[in-house]
C-alpha cells in the first residue's frame, strides 16, 4: 500500500467544501474526497460552524416534500441553483 501525502485544509477551498457539503451528508463522496473534506473542517473554524448550522437545518426540517413548495418557489430555486456555479 503506498502511503498519500497528507492533506493540508488549503487543498480545499471553504467554496469547494459548500459545494461538497450535499454528497458528503448522503455519504456518495469518494475516498480522497471525504479525506479532503474531512481535513479542511478539522482546521477551518468557519466550516465548521456551517456544518454545525447544517446539521441543524436537517435536524429541525428533517425531509422537506416537493409538494410542500409552490410551483414558483420551486421554479425559483431551481433557477438559482442552476446559475450558482457560475455567478461564484
Amino acid at each position: 500500500m503506498i502511503a498519500e501525502e497528507p492533506i493540508t485544509p488549503a487543498e480545499l477551498s471553504c467554496q469547494e467544501l459548500v459545494e461538497l457539503v450535499t454528497e458528503y451528508f448522503e455519504g456518495t463522496l469518494g475516498e480522497r474526497e471525504r479525506r479532503r473534506f474531512d481535513e479542511h473542517v478539522g482546521g477551518c473554524e468557519p466550516c465548521q460552524i456551517y456544518l454545525d448550522q447544517m446539521r441543524a437545518t436537517i435536524a429541525a426540517l428533517g425531509r422537506l416534500p416537493e409538494e410542500s413548495i409552490s410551483p414558483a418557489a420551486r421554479d425559483e430555486l431551481l433557477r438559482v441553483f442552476r446559475t450558482w456555479k457560475s455567478v461564484s
